[in-house]
């Protein structure tokens, strides 16, 4: 995780979609057992338009990329392993 503030975990992806579990799995063990060090995740990532003007404008390399329309389709089939509420935010253009 990024970092912890207040009972809040908040983590910053822009990686490949493959951390999504991994990053999910993070604030479950933190929100559980005797770790319990948070009671909400925050999880940033960006969005495809996003990451289109970024290829458009600046030649990134963003193919492949973990994007929040794919965080949202997904992240219902974590549901029953996942008891700690996540609030997902896109950046956008």
């Amino acid at each position: 995780m990024d970092f912890i503030k207040e009972r809040v975990g908040v983590e910053v992806e822009f990686g490949h979609p493959s951390f999504l579990g991994i990053d999910l799995l993070k604030f479950q063990i933190c929100s559980y057992s005797a770790l319990d060090k948070i009671d909400v995740a925050v999880y940033i990532v960006t969005t495809k338009a996003f990451q289109k003007r970024m290829i458009e404008k600046y030649g990134q390399k963003w193919t492949g990329s973990l994007s929040y329309e794919r965080v949202v389709k997904y992240i219902p089939h974590f549901k029953s392993a996942i008891q700690v509420p996540v609030y997902v935010i896109g950046i956008d253009t």
